[in-house]
């Protein structure tokens, strides 16, 4: 694994990041991986996800989103807070946040202030349900974007409850398309020499996860009005167009096995040493396999009791059938593959310990990777930014630090 020590495709970009928990935090930390300039700018008691920490759980959390930023605190409902704010806006290529909407609007730091400022900045918002809309002043979560979006209502099973989806969906995937719209409007940046205002809502991002469910839905006839099938579907294809396609138990474990063709139905029956299924006419069609899907369920569920987890998966894989097993947490974050490929990288933490950091996803050709820089402390690079970038002398910090500000 290289550490890259070359220009990343963000040098040079200079990203103020007023974002907080999961959402904001993910986007930045793309850009900061990226090679951008990422200013945490944290009011004096810590964004929300590092107070977080002070309970346990959040801990990992906040040293993964927050690797390879700088850290600063700023009393935003201070005058000379949003006067800094503003000298840093100056200088800045993006502006980020994801408060309730009318927030930072209500501390006078506006996008039409900040656009006067610096023509050239992008201004970068996002929360649960958008500026505009009915839902605009709903405080959001992950989980009650779940709700509202018809996420939970199709997991679980037919005869259990409306189920919340294990990661936290809704917060990871709105991260990512808030970094496609940042990036977009760079990239037109550099054609019209103007910055804009992007926005993305959770709800709006979350949508089109629910493709499979919605095609359930419309090819039912439904339109509105009571609907007439079962929402949740298990581990069964949620469109109910596939089988297999489910979780089977294995004799020490699970593994989850999927035939959405022929070719691989084909392959699977071979596997299983039985090949009078493939012209079987119950099963000879992709719908055919659907409408008997509790049939075969039936016969791969017994198949797959006969091996172990691992023995069955290496089978599967021989005879090229979909398949995976279902590991757990520990499996994961020790997974040879991810550490080998540099996407995770075992990390002492000065103040977490032993953590398996991770790196973005995004690749840039053979671009080697940037090195991993711990989550810092809160308000770490107070002298850096306000004293270096800004140009602020001793005496002046040491005041602002006396009055209340950083």
């Amino acid at each position: 694994m290289k550490i890259s020590l070359a220009r990343q495709p963000l040098q040079g970009v200079t990203v103020l990041d007023l974002g907080q928990i999961y959402n904001g935090p993910y986007a930045t930390f793309l850009m900061a991986m990226a090679g951008a300039r990422i200013i945490k700018i944290e009011p004096l008691e810590g964004e929300s996800l590092r107070q977080r920490t002070l309970i346990g759980g959040a801990a990992l959390p906040f040293a993964m989103l927050n690797s390879n930023k700088q850290a600063v605190t700023l009393n935003l409902k201070t005058k000379r807070g949003r006067e800094l704010l503003f000298d840093m806006a100056r200088r800045a290529d993006v502006l980020l946040e994801n408060f309730l909407p009318g927030k930072l609007e209500k501390l006078g730091i506006s996008y039409e202030v900040l656009q006067e400022l610096n023509p050239r900045l992008i201004f970068a918002s996002s929360s649960g349900f958008g500026s505009t809309g009915p839902y605009k002043e709903y405080p959001a979560m992950d989980i009650t974007i779940q709700a509202m979006s018809g996420a939970m209502s199709v997991t679980g099973f037919p005869d259990g409850p409306p189920t919340k989806v294990g990661p936290a969906l809704c917060d990871f995937s709105c991260g990512v398309h808030l970094y496609g719209a940042v990036m977009t409007a760079l990239y037109e940046r550099e054609k019209t020499g103007q910055g804009q205002k992007v926005e993305v809502a959770m709800l709006d991002a979350i949508y089109f996860s629910l493709a499979s469910s919605l095609g359930l839905y419309f090819s039912s006839g439904n339109y509105g009005g009571p609907i007439n099938f079962p929402q949740r579907t298990g581990n069964s294809h949620s469109g109910k167009a596939a089988a297999p396609y489910s979780v089977y138990e294995a004799s020490d474990g699970h593994i989850t096995i999927l035939c959405t063709n022929n070719k691989h139905w084909v392959s699977l029956v071979k596997a299983m040493g039985r090949e009078e299924l493939a012209t079987d006419p119950r099963f000879d069609t992709p719908k055919k396999r659907a409408t008997n899907s509790a049939q075969v369920d039936e016969i791969v569920g017994t198949f797959a009791a006969r091996y172990k987890r691992e023995e069955l998966f290496k089978l599967l894989l021989k005879h090229q059938v979909p398949c995976a097993p279902v590991r757990d947490l520990a499996e994961i974050t020790n997974d040879p593959h991810l550490h080998e490929r540099g996407m995770l990288e075992w990390m002492d933490h000065p103040k977490y310990g032993r953590i398996a950091a991770a790196r973005s996803p995004l690749r840039f050709g053979d671009q080697a990777l940037n090195k991993l820089v711990p989550s810092a402390e809160l308000g770490a690079q107070n002298q850096e930014i306000f004293g270096d970038w800004l140009g602020l002398p001793k005496e002046e910090l040491e005041k602002l630090q006396k009055e209340g500000v950083i």
